[in-house]
């Protein structure tokens, strides 16, 4: 699971899409990575304590976090 924010200048939403393209041509474990971009976060989006903190893309993508483990058998 990759979380990105569409306005991070340091992952291009391009090079998501580059990752995404490579993983599909990849191991079984590689084609069933998923990956959300937040298209108006910035980098950091999750980090409470900064100025790129966004709150409802951290929630989500801290639900998509907790799902993605819960149904790996990790949470």
């Amino acid at each position: 699971l990759g979380l990105y924010g569409g306005q991070d200048p340091g992952i291009p939403v391009d090079t998501v899409a580059a990752m995404q393209e490579a993983l599909a041509d990849g191991s079984s474990a590689a084609r069933r990575s998923k990956f959300v971009v937040f298209p108006d976060a910035p980098h950091a989006f999750h980090a409470d304590y900064r100025p790129s903190y966004r709150k409802a893309a951290a929630e989500e993508g801290w639900s998509l976090a907790m799902n993605r483990f819960k149904s790996h058998g990790v949470a």
